[in-house]
């Protein structure tokens, strides 16, 4: 499913979403993506300074993945090089 993640707030509430569709428990979230349980709380309550990092631990271990669209297509990713 793909949904349009505009806020932390938002984050949070896709991530609750899914971990409780997997039936995880906050603790057993934290620790299959290898974070502290208080980030768990933290990101589902939408606080806007969560790392990135962890965030992406937490997605992987959701079984989702991080799509960013809209940015132009000559990024560094992409291969293409940076303008100064």
């Amino acid at each position: 499913m793909i949904k349009n993640i505009t806020t932390p707030a938002a984050l949070g509430q896709a991530v609750r979403s899914a971990r409780k569709s997997l039936k995880l428990t906050q603790p057993q979230l934290a620790l299959a993506a290898g974070v502290g349980v208080r980030f768990i709380v933290d990101l589902e309550a939408g606080k806007p300074t969560a790392r990135m990092e962890h965030v992406l631990r937490v997605l992987d271990a959701l079984g989702g993945v991080l799509q960013v669209e809209g940015l132009p297509s000559d990024s560094p990713e992409s291969g293409g090089q940076e303008q100064a």
